[in-house]
């Protein structure tokens, strides 16, 4: 790629990243009449690059690029805008709701008049679109417009901020469970396949491989403990919870990637059916790395925590613990 491509790209790229920090996600709060809003949004970015074939010569000659170019797009799309009215009438929606079909009521944070509240809503009131996740399993679209709240109450410890650090840490246990499960099931595997008139276990790339993936385990489920116990010890608001669940969020998240290939390679072509069970563990390894935000989220937080403590502090930061 020639230089002008390459800083070509590279103007692109950044134009991209600028417009994928969390504020673009997470909107300002917009206050109404009686009511804030909170705007909720999904990124979603399309890039291409290249050149044309020709005479590079010529066309410098005559004062053209040869063909070179980039192109890219940017969409942002709402995602939940929820708000409670003073007479606790809902509006707005939200996507990706597991097993909103399957309830009967539904607790959403909002907030009132300013407030951070809790309403707890009729699931037969409210208009339901059915969606599936990756992992196969219900992620519903809700729409509140106009549905009452049967109750709502004042959560002034209970603001999104919070509900996602809660809602990651749980995910990354999740996680490390599922890393469990494939562990078992891999070595099982290894040890009830024959090949070469011997257990594939026996093999040293097996071996090495299985090795590898309790290591990713063991490290998935040191931090996920690690988040958890930080949570309970220090609190949600503390800066070592934050930084704990988003260690963990990151290492559950890499190791999830890490380990279901190497799950699904051990076991082969059987591993990719329907019908074994490896699936219902890996795809939902690769659904919940990206709920309550994926690795690149909350490395972006983690390092901005990081870099407004400054260099001094770095070394006690990483030593102190949970």
């Amino acid at each position: 790629m020639s230089d002008d491509l390459s800083d070509l790209v590279r103007q692109m790229l950044d134009g991209m990243h600028t417009l994928s920090k969390t504020d673009t996600i997470l909107g300002e709060p917009i206050q109404a009449k009686n009511a804030t809003l909170i705007p909720v949004h999904r990124l979603r970015i399309g890039f291409a690059a290249g050149t044309a074939k020709g005479d590079a010569n010529a066309d410098a000659r005559r004062g053209q690029s040869g063909g070179r170019g980039v192109a890219g797009s940017v969409q942002l799309d709402p995602i939940a805008v929820i708000t409670v009215g003073a007479d606790n009438k809902l509006s707005g929606r939200a996507r990706h709701v597991p097993f909103a079909r399957n309830a009967q009521h539904i607790a959403v944070v909002a907030t009132q008049r300013g407030e951070h509240v809790v309403a707890l809503v009729e699931a037969k009131d409210v208009a339901i679109s059915p969606g599936v996740g990756l992992s196969g399993e219900p992620r519903d679209i809700v729409t509140f417009d106009g549905a009452t709240a049967q109750a709502v109450g004042a959560a002034p410890g209970l603001d999104p901020a919070r509900l996602t650090l809660i809602a990651a840490a749980a995910r990354a246990q999740q996680m490390a469970g599922a890393l469990e499960r494939i562990l078992e099931q891999s070595v099982q595997f290894s040890l009830d396949r024959v090949q070469f008139g011997r257990p594939i276990a026996k093999f040293q790339a097996v071996q090495q491989n299985l090795a590898n993936l309790a290591g990713e385990v063991a490290a998935a489920g040191a931090a996920a403990d690690g988040a958890a116990e930080a949570i309970a010890a220090h609190g949600v608001d503390s800066d070592i919870a934050l930084a704990e669940v988003a260690i963990a969020k990151l290492r559950v998240g890499d190791a999830a990637g890490n380990g279901a290939a190497i799950a699904h390679q051990v076991h082969g072509a059987m591993g990719f059916t329907y019908e074994h069970t490896l699936h219902h563990s890996t795809r939902r390894l690769w659904g919940w790395r990206e709920e309550f935000g994926n690795e690149t989220l909350w490395a972006e937080r983690l390092g901005r925590m990081v870099a407004a403590q400054g260099a001094d502090a770095l070394w006690p930061f990483v030593t102190q613990g949970s």
